[in-house]
């Protein structure tokens, strides 16, 4: 073992290795920065950690390269011969000044992106100076397995949907709760995300920088639906964003009885065929109820609701035909009859226990007098 550590030039291997660590960093280097890693970007916030994740690259891939070389050249020259199983390696004393710099430089290198790391998130996390127009505040709330959205209203009243809508250019606060277990609030295209923790409420802020439509996601698992945990955020002009939430606003406060109750008919609560059932039971379809009745909307596409589809089937295509026993029996107990194409064990089987008998009935009402064909 001493011949062969002493066989071949320490000196010429100590610049081979050099030289193939350094060709092999830079290509490393050029290449981690080429992949395209993420999704567009689409906030303030993204370009900063953008960079942060570039520098973590150009840090971390000559440590990776230098340890690599090392082990593959220390196996090569020190690998175990045919007849030397039973021998001991060479007492080694060991080198002082290495040790002090193997063990201060990672050091060093650590404070140092560890303190960059903590700047870039206090920059991000800070509400804009000087803005345009003030920070606007959106409630978050999840759920097994979907997303609901809360606003402030241009009457001052709460604006609930289930797609979160933004205008480009504004700084916008979310306030982010679970009405279950622990999720995670997540937007790839603004790079922000956060827990939504039980009893806990969790924020972020971003200003969004782009047009367009982006997934909103579930980066924590959190039961069977996990996967479909999924919705949209578009982000619009503000001229376009204000007219929607007035809109909405005018919609989510409209008096919740219909033209049959103006005119002294059936309240929400008396037959199920009457338009006050299907306001009410609309209401309930859009928002859930104060009980701990999940917002059908979040998951299934009804047009008279404006929803879109989710893990649930499209309701439009799956409820006509079928009578109000039939839908009330799918409402509470879910699992009698699966939809193709969609999975089994996401849908509450408590609605039976969360909505009182009115207020399922007006949900069958509503549900079977709005897709009928």
């Amino acid at each position: 073992m001493e011949q062969r550590r002493g066989g071949r030039n320490s000196r010429r291997m100590v610049i081979e290795m050099f030289v193939l660590g350094t060709i092999a960093s830079l290509a490393g280097i050029a290449l981690g920065i080429a992949i395209d890693w993420f999704p567009e970007d689409a906030s303030t916030q993204a370009g900063p950690i953008d960079t942060l994740w570039d520098v973590l690259v150009v840090c971390s891939v000559p440590i990776f390269v230098g340890v690599v070389i090392v082990v593959v050249y220390a196996a090569r020259l020190f690998k175990q011969l045919p007849g030397e199983e039973e021998l001991d390696g060479p007492p080694i004393h060991g080198n002082t000044k290495v040790e002090v710099v193997w063990t201060a430089l990672p050091a060093i290198l650590l404070v140092a992106l560890c303190t960059y790391a903590f700047v870039v998130l206090q920059d991000i996390e800070e509400a804009p100076a000087q803005a345009a127009a003030p920070e606007m505040v959106v409630d978050v709330y999840g759920e097994q397995f979907a997303w609901t959205f809360k606003y402030a209203g241009t009457d001052g009243k709460e604006v609930n949907t289930t797609q979160l809508y933004l205008p480009k250019d504004r700084s916008v606060k979310f306030d982010v709760h679970s009405k279950d277990v622990i999720h995670d609030f997540w937007v790839p295209a603004f790079r922000m995300k956060v827990d939504a923790v039980p009893g806990v409420t969790t924020n972020y802020r971003v200003t969004p920088t782009k047009i367009g439509r982006f997934p909103v996601v579930c980066a924590e698992l959190c039961g069977l639906g996990h996967a479909y945990m999924r919705q949209t955020v578009t982000v619009m002009e503000p001229a376009a964003f204000d007219s929607w939430l007035q809109e909405e606003s005018v919609e989510s406060n409209a008096p919740a009885g219909g033209g049959d109750e103006a005119a002294g008919g059936a309240t929400g609560q008396e037959g199920a065929g009457s338009g006050s059932a299907s306001a009410d039971g609309k209401t309930i379809f859009l928002e859930g109820n104060d009980n701990g009745a999940t917002s059908c909307a979040a998951c299934h596409a009804l047009a008279d609701a404006g929803s879109q589809e989710g893990i649930g089937p499209n309701l439009d295509r799956v409820l006509p035909g079928q009578t109000a026993e039939q839908v009330g029996t799918s409402i509470v107990d879910p699992e009698a009859k699966i939809s193709e194409g969609k999975p089994a064990g996401v849908m509450p089987g408590n609605y039976g226990e969360v909505l009182s008998p009115a207020e399922l009935e007006a949900v069958t009402a509503y549900l079977v007098d709005s897709t009928k064909k």
